[in-house]
């Protein structure tokens, strides 16, 4: 769930106003930056949303995204090694699931201010209509 009010959210900003990543080293900083490389590739996204609704081997993932075997295997080794997902042996069967649901609560941020660039979009495209005139012959 997405906090609703600022007080829910982390502290981001220093008392004088500056994001608290400038506090930051640079090695810090790439480490950041790597996080959200493993979220910026569209199949890791669908294995992350598949295992939402909870744990799953890879059998039930390549059902749910239609992913290759080895498509899925490597992202999910990058997921893991991320710490986005922790994978558990039973068996001889492996189960992966989210290690912290915090990355949902990114995704959504991330969607709902998407979502609202895309309305003001919209907007801005219907507001030219306005000035098309109609074409006589």
């Amino acid at each position: 769930m997405v906090p609703q009010t600022t007080s829910q959210l982390p502290q981001t900003l220093t008392s004088d106003g500056n994001c608290l990543l400038v506090k930051l080293s640079p090695e810090t900083l790439q480490l950041v930056a790597d996080f959200f490389k493993v979220l910026s590739e569209s199949s890791r996204l669908q294995i992350v949303c598949t295992l939402k609704a909870g744990r799953k081997n890879v059998s039930e993932i390549i059902d749910a995204t239609g992913l290759g075997q080895a498509n899925v295997s490597k992202h999910l080794k990058i997921l893991a090694q991320a710490g986005i997902v922790n994978r558990q042996q039973e068996g001889v069967c492996v189960y992966y699931q989210i290690a912290n649901s915090f990355v949902f609560e990114l995704c959504e941020l991330v969607c709902d201010s998407l979502s609202v660039q895309i309305q003001q979009q919209s907007e801005r495209i219907a507001n030219l209509g306005a000035f098309r005139q109609p074409v006589s012959n």
